[in-house]
């Protein structure tokens, strides 16, 4: 999975970062530890975790 930076996720809607939260999410589950790849699939979650939080209405 390529990383998503958090530019990307401002530009997606919020049910496109809830698609790409759970392919980031088994692409996590399936990645090496340790690699390079688990790390940015983990950023990418970050990321898009970030958006989703600026997004949810306030109490």
């Amino acid at each position: 999975m390529k990383l998503v930076s958090r530019f990307e996720a401002a530009t997606c809607s919020s049910a496109e970062l809830h698609g790409l939260l759970g392919q980031a999410q088994l692409a996590f589950a399936v990645a090496q530890r340790g690699s390079q790849e688990r790390r940015d699939v983990l950023e990418s979650i970050r990321n898009i975790e970030n958006e989703l939080a600026t997004r949810a209405p306030a109490p």
